[in-house]
């Protein structure tokens, strides 16, 4: 079966603790995940899940590995979107490398499935989520307000 793949990778003026920190606190995660809220115990098998304000699920999965600060990797169903949802599951990589005095933050999102949907759709979140990301931590203030 053939796999379609989203690769994004930035460089974040901070500490991989830091950045571990901010990848995995609620509170801090919905500032840059345009007010999403994100509920799990981190534990590797745990089942997480992201949700709007009002309460509905936009996604949810397991945690597959948890190696702070270094990896973190999610089982991941988009909840929200039912042609999404039918494509299955979809699994999530975050690798966290030191790399002299800034973090390189590398972001890869799978399915197995060719010309999936889901992968189209997060190409176009993930830049926009990760784009604020580096800007809160370097800066102190999000880039995007509001999620276009």
């Amino acid at each position: 079966m053939t796999e379609s793949r989203f690769v994004y990778v930035t460089f974040i003026r901070t500490t991989p603790d830091k950045l571990w920190s901010a990848l995995t606190t609620p509170e801090f995660m919905r500032k840059y995940w345009f007010n999403v809220g994100f509920d799990t115990d981190w534990k590797v098998g745990s089942p997480w899940k992201m949700a709007f304000p009002d309460g509905r699920v936009t996604d949810q999965g397991e945690i597959l590995e948890f190696d702070p600060p270094k990896r973190l990797v999610f089982k991941w169903q988009n909840e929200f979107m039912p042609e999404l949802k039918a494509e299955g599951w979809s699994q999530c990589v975050m690798d966290i490398e030191p790399v002299g005095d800034v973090v390189k933050l590398t972001v890869t999102h799978t399915i197995e499935r060719e010309n999936s949907k889901l992968i189209v759709a997060v190409s176009g979140g993930w830049p926009k989520i990760l784009s604020n990301l580096k800007s809160l931590l370097e800066t102190g203030e999000v880039v995007l307000k509001d999620k276009p």
